[in-house]
């Protein structure tokens, strides 16, 4: 029998609610602080579509039985500015770990931040989204090292192969997460081992759209090295 959940988070954004929507609910928006997708308002999956105040995405039950739920409520404020109400919510399968809760909290805890971030430094500036990850788990703290000084506000300095040298400062940062900002980069350090799975960086560039797969392949062959302990 499955268990209910639900994560509720509130996050102040530098942005009026018509910014925050264009971030919430179309694809160029997404890929600018979480990650590509697009939302069909007539989809299957959209329970409620009133921009820029109120958008409810619910998926399909999956054979364990797990659903979820994504509700966000936007409210402006003087100034200019919004809040976002953020509710996850839905049902966890019989087989989902007990640390799901926690692990998809601090989550979406980073990915809010990113939101803010991204409103605040880059807003209407298009991105360009890559990802990749690490060839085998393991290798946090050399990750950290390499990186030199993992404090907030702290100067970071990495050598892509193949790539620009990038130069930022640490904006986020808790166990399992480094972020990293620079003038036209959000990138994040995932720490993925309690799911079993490798390491992970996602890199938002703002700007003149970039090569992807060139700067995925750049960032896996960076991570691999990352990964060497010799």
């Amino acid at each position: 029998m499955g268990r209910e959940f639900e994560l509720c988070k509130e996050v102040e954004l530098p942005a009026s609610p018509e910014e925050v929507w264009e971030a919430i609910a179309t694809g160029p928006g997404l890929a600018a602080w979480f990650m590509p997708m697009e939302i069909d308002p007539d989809g299957a999956r959209v329970e409620s579509w009133d921009p820029p105040h109120k958008l409810t995405i619910r998926t399909p039950a999956a054979e364990d039985g797990s659903t979820n739920a994504f509700e966000y409520l936007i409210e402006g404020r003087a100034g200019g500015s919004s809040v976002l109400r953020f509710v996850h919510s839905g049902i966890l399968g019989d087989d989902w770990s007990d640390e799901y809760e926690g692990m998809t909290s601090s989550g979406w805890d980073m990915y809010l931040f990113t939101l803010a971030q991204y409103l605040r430094h880059f807003s209407g500036r298009p991105a360009t989204y890559v990802e990749a990850e690490a060839p085998a788990g393991g290798g946090w703290e050399r990750l950290r090292r390499l990186l030199g000084q993992v404090r907030l506000g702290g100067q970071v300095a990495i050598d892509l192969p193949g790539g620009p040298r990038i130069l930022g400062e640490v904006d986020y940062l808790t166990e399992k997460f480094i972020g990293v900002r620079t003038p036209d980069e959000l990138i994040r350090f995932h720490e993925r081992s309690a799911l079993g799975l490798p390491i992970a960086v996602s890199d938002h560039h703002y700007g003149e759209p970039t090569a992807q797969e060139r700067s995925a392949e750049s960032w896996r062959r960076w991570l691999a090295a990352a990964m060497d302990e010799r």
